[in-house]
Order: structure tokens, then sequence, then C-alpha cells
């Protein structure tokens, strides 16, 4: 039977194995809407507010299954849009193919409505491969190989399809000259390194008597081989935001997270160390590494424009980490020596208690750092939780222990502000069963969640679990940027640019029909998150917190000490900064209960 052009767009990408899109329907992209009515039994489809959402979900998908993630928009200002979660699949190095659609062909070059020169918006983003089709015989070998190119290159791929286009009977190209015919698969790139390479990093692994470990999202797969090699090496082993969920936190020489929102017992691995091995991570803080020249580096990542790349590394090795760390594994020397281990285990026993001392202490109403201490006991099993940029980033990547099984991810490399909901709808959508919990800033929520709460409303009665909690923080302040300009810049909160509407976020959740559940005191944080956690619908969990509890940096320089101090002379809100900074303080240098 004869198909269009849209028709078979979505027939091909079924063979590829995509079975889920999220998009926006428009002119633009009339024909593919149609066509994917037509194709619902096939292709689900899930329709977002904004064309933003439907890229962010697409690269949650990619993070959370490890496939191609698919998302498509009209012309235009529909494409323009998707720019923004593209960027973030980009950066953070996850395979997203988006279909846009553009103006009829005879119209391009008239400044006609809605008319964009799209390959050039998108050729950053999609710099890989961006393709304009002009006829039917191009549509199988352009998506072809927009799906072999993201998937193998781990990248964002754009086809551009003009809207007559789409409505035209769907032939395969022809065999003649200048003809191409393309088929479906492609064979994944070698991912281990060679037998003398590593040789070579055995030797250096073997010589060093203090081993660091940092491992990223390269090693979400690897858990058993990271583990394995960190038990050889007797190693401590921090991990990078988008690898919090590759080791679990019960692990006595897991040290968590690095860098600006991580431990001291990571920073305290790092500058201790006298041999450094990382394992699939691009962690972008060179400050928080070993200082060069003070341990002997290698690095494993399947992508060599990676290596080497934030410390100079004595060898580098290509390869997928799993793989890589499999072959290494027998030509590592079992080290018997437990004190550069002991030594971490202790630090991070106090850590904890100093963690547990700082979320219990005071604030006004309610300290955010209780609202994470009191969920991360009630983690259920395989939970998958998500986060925002912005303060509770912190908490997130410092507070909540993960253990097997779990996934957790944000906006790594682009730290976007709004990614947090569409990364919960996606990771429902993909694992319906699985309880979701996305931890949410107001400012995020007002700029995205609210919308992507909608979508929520309108799909979770599908789900097998109904469970998705999304936690607000309601401190009515852009916290992370606020406290940044006090530590960076030595100035006082800008109220006309940080102070944000109040809003009630919970009431929101029952005007949709789902469930809001509202705190302020402490002693009944605990019972917020056990009603959460049993809800028979989603739930925003609305949490009024202070936004004057400092999210401390594992290590303070003089620099930032000093402009903190600068800052408070023309801080508006003097007094509570100075009492919840003490206090926060405090509780690092004074022995923990207990």
């Amino acid at each position: 039977m004869a198909i269009n052009v849209s028709e078979f767009v979505w027939k091909r990408l079924g063979e590829w194995g995509l079975k889920r899109v999220y998009g926006y329907p428009g002119d633009g992209v009339g024909g593919l809407d149609v066509a994917l009515e037509k194709a619902k039994e096939d292709m689900e489809y899930i329709q977002v507010r904004h064309e933003e959402m439907a890229a962010f979900m697409a690269s949650a998908h990619a993070k959370f299954t490890g496939q191609v993630g698919l998302c498509y928009a009209t012309s235009g200002p529909g494409a323009i849009h998707l720019l923004n979660g593209l960027y973030d699949a980009k950066m953070d190095h996850v395979p997203v193919v988006a279909i846009v659609g553009q103006q009829a062909r005879s119209g391009l070059g008239a400044s006609y409505q809605q008319e964009v020169d799209l390959q050039n918006l998108f050729k950053d983003v999609a710099s890989d491969y961006v393709m304009q089709a002009s006829v039917p015989a191009q549509i199988r070998h352009m998506i072809d190989r927009a799906v072999r190119i993201a998937s193998a290159r781990r990248v964002v791929t754009c086809l551009i399809l003009p809207n007559d286009l789409q409505l035209m009977s769907y032939q395969d190209p022809p065999m003649a000259h200048g003809a191409t015919h393309t088929g479906v698969g492609y064979a994944l790139p070698a991912k281990l390194p060679d037998e003398g390479t590593l040789r070579e990093a055995a030797s250096i692994l073997n010589s060093g008597k203090k081993v660091a470990m940092l491992v990223g999202a390269g090693a979400l797969g690897a858990t058993d081989e990271v583990i394995a090699v960190a038990d050889k090496l007797q190693a401590g082993c921090a991990k990078a935001l988008l690898g919090k969920a590759a080791l679990p936190d019960d692990l006595p020489w897991v040290t968590g997270s690095l860098g600006l929102l991580g431990t001291k017992p990571s920073w305290d691995l790092m500058q201790g160390c006298d041999t450094f091995l990382m394992v699939g991570s691009s962690f972008p803080y060179s400050e928080f590494l070993p200082k060069p020249g003070s341990a002997r580096g290698v690095q494993i990542d399947i992508d060599a424009a990676s290596l080497s790349l934030r410390y100079p590394m004595e060898l580098s090795m290509v390869g997928d980490s799993a793989t890589a760390l499999r072959a290494l594994l027998p030509l590592l020397e079992q080290k018997t020596d437990t004190s550069w281990r002991g030594g971490i285990e202790k630090g991070l026993q106090s850590w904890w208690k100093q963690l547990e001392e700082r979320a219990m202490q005071s604030a006004e109403p309610l300290n955010p750092q209780r609202v994470f201490w009191e969920l991360s006991p009630r983690l259920p099993e395989n939970a998958i939780i998500t986060a925002d940029s912005g303060s509770v980033a912190n908490w997130y990547a410092r507070d909540l222990k993960m253990r097997r099984g779990m996934k957790a991810s944000l906006s790594g490399g682009l730290a976007s502000l709004g990614a947090g909901t569409p990364y919960a709808m996606a990771a429902k959508m993909a694992y319906p069963e699985r309880t979701v919990i996305a931890c949410m800033g107001d400012g995020a929520m007002q700029m995205n969640g609210l919308n992507v709460m909608i979508t929520i409303s309108k799909y979770w009665r599908q789900w097998s679990n109904p469970r998705l909690i999304v936690l607000v923080l309601n401190n009515r302040d852009l916290n992370q940027v606020t406290w940044e300009e006090r530590v960076t810049l030595g100035a006082g909160k800008t109220e006309s640019t940080q102070s944000i509407p109040d809003f009630p976020y919970h009431k929101y959740a029952e005007l949709l029909g789902l469930k809001g559940i509202f705190v302020d005191h402490p002693d009944k944080v605990g019972a917020a998150w056990d009603e959460a956690l049993s809800a028979d619908r989603p739930v925003i969990l609305e949490a009024y917190t202070d936004p004057n509890v400092p999210p401390l940096p594992p290590h303070i320089t003089l620099k930032d000490a000093r402009n903190f101090m600068m800052s408070l002379l023309d801080e508006p809100e003097r007094g509570s900064v100075i009492v919840n900074s003490a206090k926060e303080m405090l509780a690092s240098v004074l022995p923990g209960k207990g």
C-alpha cells in the first residue's frame, strides 16, 4: 500500500526501535501530526506544553534508557524552542534525533511567514548531522543516518522536513547514479584498548600507594567493574554529578560528589592521592582535581576528545568503561595496605555526621537540608531521582544516598534551569512501574515546572505505579545565584533580580486533580514524605524553606571568605545570613551528637 513521506518517517523510526516521541503540533509538521495519529499503535506520542520540554524529555529518555531520544516540533518558533533542551543533550553527550518542520519548498527564500534558516540555526547543536530534505527519495537515508550517527557518536542530529514534502507519496531511491541505499542498524565502535596500553595503565596503578578514582556518567553501566577495581587498588572513589548513580553510597570508600556541590571527603581524596584514575567523566572543574604533577594519572573514556582534558594524564585510553575495566582487572595487583582506605572511611563517617548536624540546624521556618535528609532513608527501591539547577542541586548531590538499582540525573554540562520536571516525566514514561522524584527549586518550578505538571496530569492514569513526587523548595529566591553573588562578587542580595513571587504550589496540584502537601515545620517533614510516598496519584510536596541557609562548598578559599564578608555590608537580609552561616559552619567543626 502506498504511503506518504510522513507515514514513512514514523514507520522507519519504529524499525530503528524508537517507540516514543515527545512533541508539539503545528502547521509546519501537519503531515507528521496526521501520520502520527495513524501510527499510534507503533509510535507513542507524548504531547508537551512547550517544545523545550519535548527536547528535555528526549534528552532524559536517552540518559535513563541508553536509547536514542526523539522529539519533533513545527517550523519557525517551534523549532527554535527545541534548542535549549537539545543543547542539554549535546553537552551531556547523549543521543537525540530532532525532527522539525519547514515552510513549503516553493516559498523558501521569499521571507515567508515562519521561514527560518533552520540548517544554520541547528548547525552548532546538531553539528554532526543536520539536513533538509528536498525530495522523497532522500528520506530513508536521512533517517538512517540521523539515528545511526546520533547512536554511534552520542550526539544530537536534526532532520528538516518542508511541509509540502511531508504529504508527497513516499518512494525508495531509484537504482541509479546519484542515489544511495541505506539500512537499519549499526556496528558498535571498538571498546577495548590494546593489551600494551592496558599493561602500561596497570603498571601505573600498581605503583600507587594512595589511589583516587573519579567516575562519571560513562561508568553508570560499570558498577561491578568499578567496585572490583577499587577493591583491588584499595582506592577511594568520588563521583561526578552525572555519575551519582554509578556507585551506591553505602560503600564506606565512596566519598560522594566532587566539585562545587561536592563533599569534603571527595576534596580530601583528590588532594591526598598519589595516583588518579578517571573513568567515564569530563568533569569540568580542574581546581577540584589533584594539582598537576602531584599524582600519576590514567583515564578511560569512550570519547577521545575528553581524554587528558581536565588533568594532564600520564596515560589515556579510549574504551567503554565496563569493557576496559574488566580487561584491566586481572593485570592489577591486590593491594594489602589498608591505611589509605582506612583514612578515607574515617573521614567519610565524620562527614555524614556533619551533614546530619547541618540538616538538623533550625531555620526560618525550615532548613532545606532537613527535607533531603528525611527523604534519603525513605527512597523506594529502584527509585529514579531528578534534580534541577540551583541550590536544590547542592542538597541532591550531598544528602541523598544512592542505592543499587536507583537512577538519577540532571542537566549537567548546560546546568539549565527548568530541566528537573521534564526529566521526571520522561523517566516515568520509560519506567512507569518505578517511583520518580523530582527535586525542584521554586525558580525552576515557575519557569517550566508548572507547565510540565499539566502534562503529568494528562498522562498519569496510564502508569502502573502512579507515584511521581515533585518536591518544591519554596524559598522565594533565586537562591543559588544569590549565594554565588555573595561569595564570588562580594555583593549582598539584589532583591530586584533575585526575589521571586510566592506561589501556592501544593494548591496548584489540587487544581490539576493531583495531590498537594505543604510542610513548613522540621518535625513534620518525615510525615510529609510518608504521605507523598503512599499517595495514589502524583504529588507536589511544597516545603517552605529558609533561603539563607548557605550551600557551603567543600573547600572555602580566602578569596571566597573575603567576598562573603564584603557582601554583608549591603546585604538586606544580613541578620538571617549571619545566623544561618554561623550555624552551618559550627556544625562542620563541632563533633556530631552520638
